[in-house]
């Protein structure tokens, strides 16, 4: 086990880069990660990484030998849900990510309870807006809001979520309550964006009687955290597109206000992706069932104010 437990380890610290995050995702030390990459090494007799201020990089060698260990791993645990399946005792370790806010209020506070329910499962949460590449990262479980374009993965949608324009009441009353989607662009309003690395949403696409239609708007600043865009929302700071679910406790207690209610942005899909092949591992079924279910109640109770 421990030459396996060391080709986990390498392979984690070639998907994220570096000994402390790979550390961080096994919950092991950054000196174990290290002792077992060098006790790797030297089993092979060959460097496997070449080491820079900030990052390891495989080497020749490591890039061979990573491709291999990927398979083994990979069959290793294909066999061990097989068992699985067949002994109706899901067991094992899922890595899951969700962007930051819709991750906080439906699928963190989900993870004690499935835990609860399936205690061989261990679940591993990783929480960022930014664009994770789930194959190289080796993430099984990913959960969007938005469009989901690699045709390397599997899609469940769990329900489309309705979008709004909103701004607070004190930034209407200083620029004025736009009447018509042109006027965000020509009245120069403070529409303020999520933008990240790899991020392709860059326009806002309004429902129009037109049908669909791309405004290129223009702001301040813009972030990387969807919360953030809120919290400036409410100090009145701009206009933000969100799905109504995030902002609808505001919009209650009139904090945020609707605008162009008639020409609103088309809504967006809340989904669960993972490689093809995880859909035949029990575990990462029981998850999808079980945040699909809870996460379309939560958003419901939401809207309805619950």
């Amino acid at each position: 086990m421990a030459y396996l437990d060391n080709i986990a380890v390498f392979v984690r610290v070639v998907e994220l880069g570096n000994l402390s995050a790979a550390g961080r995702d096994m919950r092991i030390s950054p000196a174990v990660a290290s002792n077992r990459i060098k006790e790797l090494e030297k089993h092979l007799g060959v460097r496997l990484f070449n080491r820079t201020t900030r990052q390891l990089m495989p080497t020749e060698h490591g890039t061979v030998f990573y491709s291999g260990a990927k398979q083994v791993l990979e069959a290793i645990t294909e066999a061990e849900a097989a068992v699985s399946a067949l002994s109706g005792q899901p067991r094992g370790t899922i890595r899951v990510t969700a962007p930051l806010g819709l991750g906080r209020r439906l699928v963190a506070s989900g993870i004690p309870d499935f835990h609860d329910k399936y205690p061989d499962i261990e679940v591993r949460l990783r929480l960022s807006d930014h664009n994770i590449d789930i194959m190289k990262e080796g993430i099984d479980v990913a959960f969007k809001l938005g469009i989901i374009e690699d045709s390397s993965l599997r899609m469940r949608g769990i329900m489309e979520c309705e979008r709004v324009l909103v701004a607070a009441p004190k930034y209407l009353e200083a620029r004025g309550e736009p009447v018509e989607p042109q006027e965000l662009i020509g009245k120069k309003h403070d529409c303020l964006m999520l933008r990240y690395s790899g991020a392709r949403e860059y326009v806002w696409t309004l429902q129009t009687p037109s049908g669909p239609q791309k405004f290129e708007v223009h702001g301040p600043y813009d972030t990387d955290d969807g919360d953030v865009l809120t919290g400036w929302a409410l100090s009145g700071r701009g206009i933000i597109n969100k799905p109504r679910f995030e902002v609808e406790p505001f919009i209650r207690d009139r904090r945020l206000q609707v605008i162009l209610a008639s020409t609103p942005p088309t809504p967006v899909q809340f989904a669960a992706v993972y490689p093809h092949k995880k859909l035949q591992d029990p575990k990462v079924r029981l998850l999808l069932d079980f945040m699909a279910e809870r996460c379309q109640r939560l958003i419901k109770d939401l809207l309805a104010g619950k």
